[in-house]
């Protein structure tokens, strides 16, 4: 996948990343921000200990949505 973050939106989940504490949603950052880099969802899920379609999901979710966050009723933005 092509990079598809803008330069403010790297910086923003990196920031974001430094301040959460939920490793869920710490992963949720890690795994946009890899597959942002090039890295293929096998490789991040490798990496992050979880499966492909996961991964997937979860940068579809930021694609799409711009969600990060496991909240339920909603979507936060980062």
């Amino acid at each position: 996948m092509k990079e598809f973050l803008s330069t403010e939106e790297r910086e923003r989940l990196r920031r974001r990343h430094r301040s959460e504490k939920d490793g869920r949603t710490l992963d949720r950052i890690k795994a946009v921000l890899l597959s942002d880099k090039g890295w293929s969802f096998k490789a991040i899920a490798e990496v992050l200990l979880l499966d492909e379609e996961t991964v997937s999901n979860h940068v579809e979710a930021y694609v799409k949505e711009k969600k990060v966050s496991i909240a339920t009723g909603g979507s936060e933005t980062s």
